[in-house]
C-alpha cells in the first residue's frame, strides 16, 4: 500500500530516571528532556537534530521556562529556530500532544516534531526545604513565551476549595469509596482487590529498567499501614499513591513518513498514531451525577477506536493512566478491560513513577517498545487530568492507518449527561454518598472529608477534625448514613 507522504509516524522515544537518590547528578527539567531527545534521536538512528522543526513540551512544575521547547532544540544542536509550543496542564497532556501533533504534520504544518517532558522534583523539593532556589535557567527578561497548546479546564469549584477540597489525594479516595459501595462490596471485601491490582503493576515496574521503584509487592504488603507504607487518605495507603518524588523525562520523535524515509530510519522503528481523541467530563466534581465512574472515558475511548475502525477487542496491549487504583478501576470499567489482564506497561504512577503532567509520554514510550515487538499488534493509551477530568485517547500500531490518522473530540455527547447541582451553605441533614479519611505525617487521622446528597439530590461537602468522628469514620462505613452539616460545612456523623 502507497503512504501519503504527510502520514505521521513515531520513529524514535527516550526515557531517563535521574537517580539523584543513588549519588548521580542533579540535571535541571530542561537539561533532563535533552537527555530523553538524544536518546529519541539515537533510537531512531538519525544522527544529528536538524530536521527537528518543532519542539513542544509538557507543562513543568518543579521549574517554570518561558520557552522550554527553544531550550531543548539549543542544547540538542538542531542549528535554527523551531516552532515552540508548551501544554497546558494536566496528565492528559502527553497524548493531547501527539494527537495535536499528528494533526499539524498531516495537514503540513510541520515535519519533524519532538516532544517531551521532564520534572526534577526530588531536587527542586530538597531546595525548597532550604528556603532557596535551585542554579537553574533563568531566560532573558523579554524573552517570547512558547505558545499554549490545549485548552485549560477550570475544575476546583468554590464550594470544594472554599472547604479547603482540592487535592487528588483527596479526592480519589473518595471515588474509591464510592465505587466500592456501588459494587456492594465490604471494605474487607474490597481491599484484597486494591491490593491484587497494585501487586500486578508492581511486578511490571520490577521488570521496567526506567521504573523508579523496581520491587514487587504482594497484595497484603500494598494494603497495610505500616512505618514505610502509611495511610494517607483512607483506603490508600501511601503506595496507592502517585510518586511525584522522581527526576524523569521522555521524549517521542515524530515525523511524517516523508522525512521517516528521507532520514534513512529502518522501517522496524516505525510506530504509527493510529486514532485519538480528547474530552472532559463536568469539569467540577461537585456537578458530576455520580463519584464512581467517569462516563467520558467510555465515550472518548470508544470514539478514537471508532476512528480507528477497531473495538476494545482488537487492542493487544494496554496502558490505562494509574494515578490511585480507582482510576484504573474506572477506565477498565468504561473501556469494556477486565481487572485481570495487563493494564500498565510501566507500572504505572506508583511504582515506574508519577512525573507530574508526564508520566503519559513514559507510557506511550512504553507502547512503542511493546508494539515494536509484536509487529502487527494494537495498543492503546489512555491518558487523564484532574479527577477524573480530562481524558486523552491515543490508538497505535506498527501497521499504518487505511485513511491517516483520526481524531474525535465527543464533547458536546459528555456535555449532555445528566449533572448535579451543589450548595455551598446548606445547614441540616442530608445523606453520606461518600467519605474519607486524610492522615497525617505520623499515620494518625487528621481530617474527615465527606461528600453529601441532599433530600432534592443536590450535593454538598463538608469536613471535621472531631476526634470522636474521625473514630467512627475510620471503623465503620457511613455511606448511606444521615449526618449533620453546618451552614459553614462541619458534619457530625455520630458513634
Amino acid at each position: 500500500m502507497s503512504l501519503d507522504p504527510r502520514t505521521p509516524v513515531i520513529i524514535g522515544v527516550g526515557q531517563r530516571s535521574q537517580r539523584v537518590d543513588r549519588g548521580e547528578p542533579e540535571l535541571e527539567p530542561v537539561d533532563l528532556m535533552v537527555v530523553a531527545g538524544q536518546a529519541a534521536l539515537e533510537d531512531a538512528s538519525v544522527a544529528d537534530a536538524s530536521a527537528i522543526d518543532s519542539v513542544r513540551t509538557v507543562g513543568l512544575l518543579s521549574w517554570r521556562y518561558t520557552d522550554p521547547g527553544s531550550l531543548v532544540a539549543e542544547r540538542l544542536g538542531v542549528g535554527h529556530a523551531v516552532d515552540s509550543g508548551i501544554s497546558a496542564m494536566g496528565g492528559n497532556s502527553p497524548q493531547m500532544l501527539l494527537n495535536q501533533t499528528a494533526l499539524d504534520i498531516q495537514a503540513g504544518e510541520v515535519s519533524c516534531v519532538l516532544l517531551a517532558g521532564a520534572e526534577s522534583w526530588r531536587t527542586r523539593s530538597k531546595y525548597r526545604a532550604a528556603g532557596e532556589n535551585p542554579p537553574w535557567t533563568t531566560e532573558p527578561e523579554g524573552t517570547e513565551p512558547a505558545r499554549e497548546i490545549g485548552t485549560a479546564v477550570e475544575m476546583n469549584h468554590e464550594a470544594e476549595t472554599a472547604l479547603g477540597i482540592f487535592l487528588p489525594i483527596q479526592v480519589y479516595p473518595m471515588f474509591e469509596q464510592a465505587r466500592r459501595h456501588h459494587l456492594g462490596r465490604t471494605m474487607d471485601e474490597h481491599l484484597p482487590i486494591l491490593g491484587g491490582l497494585w501487586s500486578r503493576f508492581s511486578e511490571v515496574a520490577a521488570k521496567n529498567p526506567h521504573a523508579w521503584i523496581q520491587e514487587a509487592m504482594t497484595p497484603e504488603e500494598i494494603v497495610t499501614p505500616s512505618p514505610t507504607n502509611r495511610m494517607v487518605g483512607m483506603p490508600y495507603t501511601k503506595v496507592m499513591n502517585s510518586n511525584n518524588a522522581v527526576e524523569q523525562s521522555a521524549a517521542v520523535l515524530v515525523c511524517s513518513v516523508e522525512v521517516a524515509e528521507r532520514l534513512g530510519v529502518p522501517r522496524d522503528r516505525w510506530v504509527f498514531p493510529l486514532a485519538g481523541s480528547d474530552a472532559h467530563e463536568h469539569p467540577y466534581v461537585s456537578h458530576r451525577d455520580t463519584l464512581y465512574t467517569a462516563p467520558a472515558v467510555g465515550i472518548a475511548g470508544r470514539a478514537a477506536l471508532a476512528e480507528a475502525g477497531l473495538t476494545i477487542d482488537d487492542i493487544d496491549h494496554v496502558d490505562l493512566y494509574s494515578c490511585f487504583p480507582v482510576a484504573v478501576q474506572v477506565g477498565a470499567d468504561e473501556l469494556g478491560l477486565d481487572l485481570d489482564r495487563q493494564l500498565t506497561l510501566t507500572g504505572g504512577l506508583s511504582f515506574a513513577g508519577g512525573p507530574w503532567n508526564n508520566y503519559v509520554m513514559h507510557s506511550i514510550a512504553a507502547m512503542v517498545d511493546a508494539l515494536r515487538s509484536d509487529p502487527g499488534s494494537t495498543g492503546l493509551v489512555w491518558a487523564n487530568g484532574g479527577y477524573l477530568t480530562k481524558h486523552a485517547f491515543g490508538i497505535y500500531s506498527t501497521e499504518p492507518p487505511a485513511e491517516g490518522f483520526r481524531h474525535a473530540h465527543p464533547q458536546d455527547e459528555i456535555d449532555a449527561l445528566p449533572s448535579r447541582e451543589v450548595v455551598a451553605d446548606h445547614d441540616g441533614e442530608a445523606t453520606v454518598e461518600t467519605w474519607t479519611v486524610m492522615h497525617g505525617k505520623d499515620g494518625e487521622p487528621e481530617q474527615g472529608i465527606v461528600a453529601m446528597l441532599l433530600d432534592d439530590g443536590r450535593r454538598a461537602w463538608g469536613t471535621t477534625e472531631d476526634a470522636d468522628t474521625l473514630a467512627t469514620m475510620v471503623a465503620k462505613d457511613i455511606i448511606g448514613r444521615r449526618v449533620r452539616r453546618t451552614a459553614e460545612g462541619r458534619v457530625s456523623v455520630g458513634t
